[in-house]
């Protein structure tokens, strides 16, 4: 199955630490990193602290969606991730954006992920590694662009 991540950090060495999680997507059980984008740097939504460095991540897995998402918040936990409340700074963030092209709304899960139209950080990266993407009961990933135009984001060299 191909999977699609979000990548997020603004707490210590992000920059590192965004790698780092790579890494760490390409070493879980059943699954293995196709390919990433580059990393972005972006300013915080709905939230306080420093900028967010971003990218996505293309991933191939075996594992079910909900079995996912939990090795993605193991991964969170070994990173230090805490969540003191909503939108807080944080060592790392992963999220599930696409899997597939199912549509999932569960308790735990909804996929495609909630707002990932409106985030240029989600947006930008994602089309750097897959230009022609579908957001599964949404259309193209790239009729969102220009909603997202104003947020302030950049790709790092």
């Amino acid at each position: 199955m191909l999977a699609y991540i979000g990548i997020g950090a603004n707490l210590g060495d992000a920059s590192a630490t965004v790698r780092s999680a790579m890494t760490r997507l390409d070493s879980m059980t059943g699954s293995r990193l196709l390919t990433a984008s580059s990393l972005y740097s972006s300013t915080p939504i709905d939230s306080s602290g420093d900028d967010y460095i971003n990218a996505v991540a293309a991933i191939e897995t075996t594992l079910e969606a909900p079995a996912l998402l939990s090795c993605l918040q193991a991964i969170e936990q070994d990173f230090g991730r805490e969540r003191p409340y909503r939108n807080a700074p944080r060592t790392l963030d992963l999220d599930l954006l696409l899997y597939a092209d199912h549509c999932i709304l569960s308790e735990t899960l909804t996929v495609p992920h909630p707002r990932m139209s409106e985030r240029a950080f989600v947006l930008l990266p994602l089309l750097e590694i897959a230009p022609d993407i579908v957001i599964s009961g949404l259309g193209p990933a790239q009729a969102f662009v220009t909603a997202v135009a104003e947020q302030g984001i950049f790709r790092l060299p």
